[in-house]
């Protein structure tokens, strides 16, 4: 009886996948559920002033690993989770938010609550990676849809598209630009 043929791997060059832009987030398609079974991957520009709010979700796992730039990040569970701001919590062991800079990698389990913002003036860009897929895909799309809809971010739109996308929010997504700031541009 013959082998199957193993389908064939994927390649995807630097600049290459399909990049979604504006003004609050781009994202760059690097792997999606058409290539993988097991996660989605993403290279993801940060601009100033950008806070994902933290959130939990409770079937997926969550990779970041920081390529350029600077985060404040979080990855763990609060001795109290207070709806303000997610760098006042203090993990029962004394943890607190960190600042990411390249080469620093998050992992996060399903259940734990986990955040990022970039406080500084400059762009950072990160790898993400979720599993399983296909949820995140459908999701940054509908999530870019919204923030680039202009105005002002509508909190109860985007906590209702995360329900729907196995996100707690649990603090406010914030998107504040710095006056000059570029989302291309190379931190």
């Amino acid at each position: 009886m013959p082998r199957p043929r193993p389908t064939d791997g994927l390649v995807v060059p630097p600049g290459a996948g399909r990049t979604i832009r504006t003004a609050a987030q781009q994202v760059t398609f690097k792997v999606t559920g058409a290539h993988s079974r097991v996660a989605s991957t993403f290279e993801v520009v940060v601009p100033p002033g950008f806070d994902v709010g933290a959130h939990t979700h409770d079937r997926s796992e969550e990779l970041f690993y920081l390529i350029e730039g600077e985060l404040d990040v979080l990855a763990f569970e609060p001795r109290i989770r207070t709806r303000a701001d997610w760098r006042t919590w203090e993990s029962p062991s004394g943890e607190r938010h960190v600042r990411a800079t390249p080469g620093t990698l998050i992992l996060v389990p399903p259940g734990c609550p986990h955040a990022f913002a970039n406080p500084t003036g400059r762009p950072a860009r990160m790898l993400f990676q979720a599993s399983p897929p296909p949820d995140h895909e459908r999701y940054f799309e509908e999530l870019l849809d919204l923030l680039n809809s202009g105005g002002d971010i509508d909190p109860a739109a985007v906590e209702e598209l995360r329900r729907r996308y196995d996100i707690e929010q649990l603090t406010p997504l914030r998107h504040a630009p710095a006056a000059g700031a570029r989302i291309g541009a190379t931190p």
